[in-house]
C-alpha cells in the first residue's frame, strides 16, 4: 500500500507523483537508509530545536497536537511533523506555526528526492528526511515530532539525546500486525509486549521517557525494560503523574497539582492525552511552561479527523444539517474510545483499509449502531460489505451513504480511516491550516 498525496500546486504534484513510486520494500527494516540520506543532507536532526518525540497506536497525534497547543500558548515558536495528512500533504510539515507553503515544497521535496535516488526509500523517509532538513534551517523553540509506525525502526528513531527533551508513548494497542508483530529473535512474543518493546524503542539515554499507562502488565514490562537498557528516566500515569479523565478533574504530578479546564477536543480519553503532553513538558526543564499555558492548549487545541463535527458543506446538507462526526479510527482501541465518547444510537458510515480487523469498530459499538453503510476507502484496498455481517448495506461513495440515511434522524458517524477522513473533509470543501 502507497500513502495518498495530491496538490493543487503542479510543482508539488510533480513532486508527490515521485513520492507515490515508492514504498517500504518488503523485508527493510531499520534505520540504515534514512541515516544515510540525512548524512548526504548535511546531518539535520542533529541541527534540530529542542524534540518532543511522540509514539503510541492512538493518541499519538492528539498528543503533538495538545503539545503545539501548549508550546504556542506559552509564546513558544513550534516545528511539528505528524502524519498522515488529511486533506494536503503539506500538513506534514509545519514551519514556526505555519504549514509550509506550497512554492518550497515543491523545492524541497525535489531536494532531498533527488539526495536519496538510488537508496530505495520509502515515501516516510523521504518526508521525515524533508521536515528534519527544513527544521534545521528555520529558527523555532521547539520541535513535536509524530513517530510514523512503531518506534525502534521508525525512521524518526534517528532522534538521539543531543536534540531530545522528553519522549511519550500514547495508548497502546494491536495494529500494524504484519510489522510490528513479525517473529524476531531476542524480543517478545507475546503480542502486547511485542507492541510495547517496539515503542519504547524511542527510550534515549538521560531523556525522560513519559507514558500514558492503563497497559497491561507485560506491555508496562516491556516498556520499563526499554528504559532501563538505555537509562531513561520513566515517568508513568498512575505512578509519577495522574490526571483525571472527566470533566471538571485535575492534573498533578511532584510538581504540584492544576484544574483542567473544558477542552476543545471531544472525549474523555483526549483527557489523558493531554495529561500526557503537560506531563512531558513538566519533566524536562529545558523550556519552562507555566500551568496557564498548559491549561490555554488544552483550550485551544485543533486536531482533525478525530471526533471532528463537520461543518455545514455540501455533505451534511445531504443529511439536512444533522451532525455528522468525522473519526480515523480503525482499531479496537479507538473503538472504545469513540464508544466512550458518544451516546445514544447513530447511523455508521464505516470504509477500512483490507489490513484492518474488520471488527475492530464494530464490537465496540454493538447496540449503538442504527444502520451500517460501507464505503470504499478512495485510492486504496478496503474491505468489501461482506466482512461487515448481514446487517451491512454497500454504498458506492460517502454521498451514496448519507442519501440513504437522509430521512432518519439520527446523527451520524463517518469512521475507520484516516484516509477516508481526508476524503470526507475534501467533500465537505473543509481544510487544514
Amino acid at each position: 500500500m502507497r500513502d495518498f498525496a495530491r496538490s493543487d500546486h503542479p510543482a508539488v504534484q510533480t513532486q508527490l507523483d515521485r513520492l507515490a513510486t515508492l514504498s517500504v520494500p518488503d523485508g527493510r527494516l531499520g534505520l540504515e537508509t534514512i541515516g544515510t540520506l540525512l548524512d548526504r543532507l548535511g546531518n539535520p536532526h542533529h541541527e534540530l530545536p529542542p524534540v518532543f518525540h511522540v509514539a503510541g497506536t492512538n493518541g499519538k497525534g492528539s498528543t503533538c497536537a495538545f503539545l503545539r497547543a501548549m508550546l504556542e500558548a506559552e509564546g513558544y515558536a513550534v516545528h511539528v511533523t505528524t502524519s498522515p495528512h488529511l486533506v494536503r500533504y503539506n500538513e506534514r510539515i509545519r514551519l514556526a506555526g505555519e504549514l509550509i507553503e506550497d512554492d518550497r515544497l515543491a523545492d524541497l521535496l525535489c531536494e532531498v528526492l533527488n539526495m536519496g535516488e538510488d537508496l530505495n526509500p520509502s515515501f516516510f523517509e523521504i518526508t521525515i528526511a524533508a521536515a528534519f532538513t527544513e527544521f534545521a534551517r528555520i529558527p523555532a523553540d521547539a520541535c513535536v515530532v509524530e513517530v510514523g509506525l512503531g518506534g525502534r525502526f521508525d525512521a524518526t528513531n534517528v532522534l538521539g539525546p543531543d536534540v531530545l527533551l522528553a519522549c511519550g508513548i500514547a495508548a497502546l494497542g494491536i495494529d500494524h500486525e504484519r510489522f510490528l508483530l513479525a517473529p524476531e529473535e531476542g524480543v517478545p512474543i507475546a503480542p502486547m509486549a511485542r507492541i510495547a518493546f517496539e515503542k519504547g524503542g524511542i527510550a534515549k539515554s538521560g531523556v525522560p521517557l513519559v507514558v500514558a499507562g492503563g497497559y497491561p502488565a507485560e506491555a508496562l514490562a516491556a516498556i520499563r525494560e526499554q528504559a532501563d537498557k538505555v537509562s531513561a528516566p520513566l515517568f508513568e500515569a498512575g505512578r509519577d503523574w495522574f490526571v483525571d479523565t472527566l470533566q471538571g478533574g485535575h492534573y498533578r504530578d511532584r510538581e504540584g497539582r492544576f484544574e483542567l479546564p473544558q477542552m476543545s477536543l471531544p472525549g474523555a480519553h483526549q483527557y489523558r492525552n493531554a495529561g500526557l503532553a503537560a506531563a512531558m513538558l513538566r519533566h524536562q526543564k529545558s523550556l519552562p511552561i507555566t500551568e496557564q499555558s498548559l491549561c490555554s492548549g488544552m483550550q485551544k487545541t485543533i486536531w482533525p479527523g478525530r471526533l471532528h463535527a463537520l461543518s455545514q458543506g455540501p455533505l451534511t446538507a445531504l443529511v439536512a444539517e444533522r451532525p455528522i462526526l468525522l473519526d480515523g479510527g480503525h482499531n479496537r482501541s479507538a473503538g472504545e474510545a469513540i464508544a466512550g465518547s458518544l451516546d445514544g444510537q447513530f447511523h455508521l458510515v464505516l470504509g477500512m483499509l483490507a489490513n484492518k480487523d474488520p471488527r475492530a469498530l464494530l464490537d465496540p459499538l454493538e447496540g449503538r449502531i442504527r444502520t451500517l453503510q460501507v464505503v470504499p476507502v478512495p485510492g486504496h484496498d478496503s474491505h468489501p460489505v461482506d466482512a461487515f455481517g448481514p446487517e451491512a448495506r454497500a454504498a458506492a461513495g460517502i454521498e451514496n451513504a448519507l442519501r440513504a440515511i437522509a430521512a432518519d434522524d439520527y446523527p451520524v458517524l463517518i469512521a475507520g480511516s484516516l484516509y477516508l477522513a481526508g476524503e470526507v473533509l475534501r467533500l465537505n470543501h473543509e481544510m487544514v491550516s
